[in-house]
């Protein structure tokens, strides 16, 4: 390839080069002083988050609770598994997209095209796995050996996150090693399933006391399986499908965009048409229903063609059972049952929202705009009124079976009612999130101590869980005052929950 100034790359030549040279003339290059500028603030950070993290290392040099660490341990499983799930729908490989439409196609070295995305991927990896490693620390605990146990439970994060990438990566250019990274997510839940039951107590404890020894054994393993799975993934790069990087690019170039215009809605659109694109689905007639409930059936179906995501939603309502086994605080807990609910409901939601970005359809179908909101609640308000039941009668049970947390310490099983007499006001607030408009990036931008902060997306992430917690307020009140009756909660959480979704719908335009 030659260049306009005559400059010639040799085709299959040296990457490097042809990077260098468009790298020059596309932006100045970094001078001694950008240089000493970088190192500076790399400096600085190190030296400003030294101290706390040191604190919050040496904090955990005290033994693990036996009690929470089974719960500890299905945390960071779960983890593990949706950062393995995160890097599968990713790519986990990926070009920009000047890359992808030239350099991937061009005779040039496959491998050393995707040298600096797959460094990239060793980063976050790393990083991903420090923090996964910090965390196992705190399960187990360090009764000895500070040091040591410090390094080990770093060395094991870090293993587990690189290996689980480099397992992402070889199942983007292999068929089989995508089945076995979809056997270690499911393995990795099954284990978060044993932990919450229990039964690895005995196990976990004889770990978090092992002799150094046998801790220096589980690394060595660990590392050593982490960089095999890493060299046989270098030597996969050059195997991955061209179409397959391709498409990665394309949605990673979709979700930068909509990253930097500060539009998060976009981003669920994004994973929608991509889920439904490429799939063939099955004609079938329509029901016999009043107008408005035959407009909302689309939303019933569309759930129903997805029983993976129903599954998940259904294995998610065990998620605040497991935090109060890990002795989280009943703030925590509320707000993991509420926000739950409210995310589960938003699922329902896909309707409401086409017809709020495309309102001139919506007036051509000939419903009107409340009754069609009206039947386009239900769907929402049962997803959010029976995750939250569950869930709640989940944590009833842990608490029963000595979770350390005094939440659910009155009121015996008619906790569970919350949910279904919460479910009309998560309703309103999941359909308020689903019909509010894009960012408006015109609003004022305040000045804080900690930087200036635009009330745009403020505003905008606001625009629905407001109207959720407005209607929870009794839920949320039982939940933080612990109170020995909680019959006057239900029936005032029933009351204003039935208020706030008529008055959502009064004021709907």
């Amino acid at each position: 390839m030659t260049g306009g100034d005559g400059v010639t790359v040799a085709i299959g030549g040296d990457v490097r080069t042809l990077r260098a040279y468009v790298r020059s003339r596309s932006r100045t290059p970094a001078s001694l002083m950008d240089r000493y500028v970088s190192a500076f603030c790399l400096l600085m950070l190190i030296a400003v988050a030294g101290r706390p993290v040191s604190g919050v290392l040496t904090s955990l040099a005290v033994p693990g609770e036996p009690a929470r660490m089974g719960a500890g341990v299905a945390l960071l499983a779960l983890a593990l598994a949706g950062f393995l799930a995160a890097a599968r729908a990713a790519g986990p490989v990926l070009l920009p997209g000047a890359d992808a439409s030239w350099l991937l196609l061009s005779p040039l070295n496959r491998r050393h095209v995707l040298a600096r995305s797959a460094r990239l991927l060793l980063g976050i990896a790393a990083v991903a796995g420090l923090l996964l490693g910090i965390g196992l620390l705190a399960v187990l605990g360090a009764p000895d050996q500070l040091v040591w146990r410090v390094l080990g439970a770093l060395v094991v994060g870090v293993a587990a996150a690189v290996g689980g990438m480099a397992l992402a990566v070889l199942g983007q250019a292999s068929e089989s090693w995508r089945v076995w990274l979809t056997g270690g997510t499911a393995l990795l839940l099954a284990l978060a399933v044993v932990a919450v039951t229990g039964r690895l107590r005995a196990v976990l404890a004889v770990a978090a006391s092992a002799p150094l020894p046998a801790l220096t054994a589980a690394v060595s393993g660990a590392a050593v399986l982490s960089g095999l799975l890493v060299r046989q993934a270098w030597a996969t790069l050059d195997r991955i499908p061209t179409r397959t990087l391709v498409t990665s690019s394309t949605r990673a170039g979709h979700v930068a965009s909509a990253a930097m215009s500060l539009d998060p809605g976009a981003l669920t659109w994004i994973a929608e048409d991509n889920h439904w694109r490429a799939r063939k689905l099955a004609s079938r007639r329509w029901p016999s229903l009043p107008a408005p409930f035959a407009l909302a059936w689309q939303d019933w179906r569309r759930l129903a063609r997805r029983p993976g995501r129903l599954a998940a939603v259904a294995g998610s309502a065990a998620l605040p059972a497991v935090l109060a086994q890990a002795g989280g605080p009943p703030v925590v807990l509320g707000l993991a049952v509420l926000g739950g609910a409210l995310a589960v409901a938003s699922l329902g939601t896909s309707g409401a929202r086409r017809d709020a970005d495309n309102p001139a359809l919506a007036r051509l179908i000939g419903v009107g705009r409340r009754q069609a909101l009206a039947a386009r609640a239900a769907l929402p308000a049962l997803l959010a009124g029976t995750w939250a039941a569950v869930a709640l009668a989940a944590l009833t049970l842990s608490f029963e079976a000595g979770a350390p947390t005094d939440l659910m310490a009155s009121g015996g099983a008619a906790w569970w009612w919350f949910g279904p007499l919460a479910a009309p006001a998560l309703a309103a607030g999941a359909l308020r999130m689903a019909r509010r408009p894009p960012v408006d990036h015109s609003m004022p931008v305040i000045d804080t101590p900690g930087g200036a902060v635009p009330t745009g997306p403020l505003f905008w992430a606001a625009t629905g869980p407001d109207l959720a917690l407005l209607g929870c307020l009794p839920t949320a009140a039982a939940l933080a005052s612990q109170p020995a009756a909680l019959a006057p909660f239900l029936v005032a959480q029933g009351v204003l929950s039935v208020l706030v979704l008529l008055g959502f719908l009064m004021r709907a335009k």
